[in-house]
């Protein structure tokens, strides 16, 4: 089956690589909303439009605490759980069916 476990372990490794990532992204965008920045500045917007998504659908959950926004913190929690929980699991269907 190394032609289903290989591919499997490549996209397991692509998606870990990706939340690596966003998680930079999120703790960026966090940074640099307490600078009060230029919303204007190309950098700013960057960071606005790769997170806004995810904060929109996860912001539902969330309650606020006062001035402080956890939604930050619960997609950092989100995309934890999803490489320590879920894509190990799939790892290791990947290295079962690969044979090691």
């Amino acid at each position: 089956m190394y032609i289903l476990g290989y591919p499997l372990l490549a996209v397991v490794e692509i998606l870990n690589a990706l939340l690596f990532f966003y998680t930079l992204v999120i703790i960026a965008s966090a940074l640099v909303s307490w600078l009060r920045p230029n919303p204007h500045h190309p950098v700013v917007q960057i960071l606005n439009r790769l997170t806004f998504p995810v904060y929109i659908k996860i912001s539902r959950y969330v309650p606020r605490a006062g001035a402080i926004d956890l939604t930050p913190l619960a997609a950092l929690l989100v995309i934890m759980f999803i490489q320590k929980g879920i894509l190990p699991i799939f790892a290791r269907i990947a290295h079962s069916l690969i044979g090691g």
